[in-house]
Order: structure tokens, then C-alpha cells, then sequence
């Protein structure tokens, strides 16, 4: 019983930017609970690369490669997958950018592109996938949100405001979409262990001591981790979770933070 609540055979999932990292972890999982993984990508190269990576867990990926901030780009690519491989019935909208720039240097075009990958384009994709659940009464969404959907930091004020928007746009999916039993929910992964932060990970970098100071279970996460709570929100075992963002961060956002020297009790 308890088995079958995060059994996704027959489901078709779609991950957006599912190529590599985060997304290919999110990936591998929803494809061993029984899903029919499709990912997408603007780049054949990483696309036939991420087929290799993905064999290697015996995972037969069907990808295609469109852009997901253009909707005529993203129908055709949606298109593809319904007559190969079915409805979606899981979209895991994954796919973004960041770009540390500070206010006063970013130019507005790229501040302007953050928000098109990361926040429109999200839209874009649940707008052509989201009538076809709402048609079936059943579906899930799940949008890669951020801790930088609830605070700031320096140097990445395009993909905060992205993410802060993202949070909402969860939230008013739900509003919308929810009474057609389509749960719309949202991950945001704290600080990552990837390819990407290899170089800050080392002993001694400061952002790894911030990081490994800040965070009360005291790591780094796993891409795995965020891979875990995409399956069980992608599962029946969250059927009535709804416009929640579910912070896989390992306590940071409990955290006010901690001072050298403190007691601790």
C-alpha cells in the first residue's frame, strides 16, 4: 500500500532542463518510481549526452529539444511528446538561469532574460500542459522555486525577484487550478552539491564556510535530496498539498544564523 502511493508507472513526467544537475536528478527518480521520462533542452549536444547519463541507470529518456520561453516553441515541443509518448501527466518546470551581477551593472536586457527563463517561461509551460490535466481531473506541477523566493542577497537580484514571483505564481496556480484536482506545487532547494558549485565547495572558500555554518544539518544537499521531494510531490501521497513550497535546504531558512564563539545549549 504504501508502495503504491509512490508508484508513477503508466505517468508521463516532463522535465524542463532535465539534461543535467538538479533536473537530471529529479529526473532519474521520477523515471525509477515507474514515470515515462521526457526532458527538454535548446542544445542537441547536451540532449544526447544527458540519453548517455541516463542509460547508465537504465533509464530510456525520450528527449526533444525546443525553448521554453517561446510559446510557439514550447506547443510544437509538447505536441512531439503527446503523440510520442502521451499527456503529461507530471511537469516539473526546472529549467533557469542565474546571472551575479550586481544592481547597478546588470544590464536591463539580461535582467530581463532571468525573468523570461525563470518565471515566463514556467507560465508559458503550464499554460499549454495545464488544460489537459484540468480535461482528465488529475495532474501535478512543480515548479523549482529558490530560498531567494522568501529573502535577498547580493548580486543576484534578477533571479530573486524570478523566484519570489515564481512563489506566487505557485500560489495562484492552486487558486485557479486546484479544484480540477491539479496540485501546483513549488521546491526550493537550499545550496546544492553540483558541477556548478564544485569551486565554492572547497575547504577554506568562504562561501563554503558561510554555507556549511549557516545550514543546520551541517552539508551540503545532494542533488537527490531536491530529486526525493519532486517524487513525492509528484505522487498520490500529496494528492491534497497545494501551493506549497516545499524548502529542501537543510534548516536554513530556520536558521537566523550563528555566532563564532556562542554557547551553544
Amino acid at each position: 500500500m504504501i508502495n503504491q502511493l509512490f508508484d508513477l508507472s503508466g505517468k508521463v513526467a516532463l522535465v524542463t532542463g532535465g539534461t543535467h544537475g538538479i533536473g537530471m536528478a529529479c529526473g532519474k527518480i521520477l523515471a525509477k518510481a515507474g514515470a515515462k521520462l521526457c526532458v527538454n533542452d535548446i542544445n542537441d549536444e547536451k540532449l544526447e549526452e544527458c540519453k548517455a547519463e541516463y542509460a547508465k541507470d537504465g533509464i530510456d529518456v525520450f528527449t526533444v529539444n525546443f525553448n521554453v520561453t517561446s510559446e510557439e516553441d514550447v506547443d510544437k515541443g509538447v505536441s512531439i511528446i503527446e503523440k510520442e509518448v502521451g499527456p503529461i501527466d507530471i511537469l516539473v518546470n526546472n529549467a533557469g538561469i542565474i546571472k551575479r551581477v550586481p544592481i547597478l551593472d546588470m544590464p536591463i536586457k539580461d535582467f530581463e532574460m532571468v525573468l523570461d527563463v525563470d518565471l515566463v517561461a514556467p507560465l508559458i509551460v503550464a499554460k499549454r500542459i495545464a488544460p489537459g490535466m484540468i480535461e482528465r481531473r488529475q495532474g501535478k506541477i512543480i515548479n523549482m522555486c529558490s530560498m531567494m523566493s522568501v529573502y535577498g542577497r547580493q548580486n543576484v537580484s534578477a533571479y530573486a525577484a524570478a523566484k519570489g514571483g515564481l512563489k506566487l505564481l505557485t500560489e495562484n496556480m492552486t487558486c485557479e487550478w486546484a479544484k480540477y484536482n491539479v496540485q501546483i506545487n513549488g521546491i526550493g532547494p537550499g545550496y546544492i552539491a553540483t558541477s556548478q558549485t564544485a569551486p565554492i565547495r572547497e575547504n577554506g572558500h568562504p562561501f563554503n564556510d558561510l554555507v556549511m555554518t549557516r545550514t543546520p544539518a551541517g552539508r551540503w544537499g545532494d542533488p537527490e535530496d531536491v530529486g526525493n521531494a519532486a517524487l513525492f510531490l509528484a505522487s498520490k501521497a500529496a494528492d491534497f498539498v497545494n501551493g506549497h513550497i516545499l524548502y529542501v535546504d537543510g534548516g536554513i531558512l530556520a536558521n537566523f544564523g550563528y555566532v563564532k564563539g556562542e554557547n551553544e545549549i
